[in-house]
């Protein structure tokens, strides 16, 4: 099944997706004069949220890649610690913890590095 929702998401995120939405779009207004509207409100309504799961199923396409390629990073030099690797899975206040320390290690490093200048 997640084989056919990447699929579909890809393939809705990609101009010939936007052009079958648009057709489908524009066959469901004509059907309107022939009172067909709840019909076209069903299809518009199912369109609707279809398109608004391809857009969620991208984006954490998107995010997932994202933090692999960081995670990649991360372990691929010596200096950093691990330790950030995956908190993306942690709890909020988990995230929250790890951001504040790291912004204030940031600003101890900024910090320090301004003095040795000076």
């Amino acid at each position: 099944m997640n084989h056919f929702l990447f699929g579909m998401a890809d393939f809705l995120s990609r101009p010939p997706g936007f052009y079958f939405v648009i057709l489908a779009m524009v066959v469901s207004t004509a059907l309107v004069p022939f009172g067909l509207t709840g019909v076209v409100t069903y299809a518009l309504s199912v369109a609707a949220i279809v398109i608004t799961s391809v857009v969620l199923i991208q984006g954490y396409r998107d995010t997932a890649a994202i933090h692999a390629k960081l995670d990649e990073i991360i372990v691929s030099l010596r200096e950093t610690r691990n330790g950030v690797v995956g908190l993306e899975h942690e709890q909020p206040e988990h995230i929250e913890a790890a951001v504040e320390q790291l912004e204030a290690e940031a600003n101890g490093q900024t910090r320090a590095s301004r003095e040795t200048i000076s």
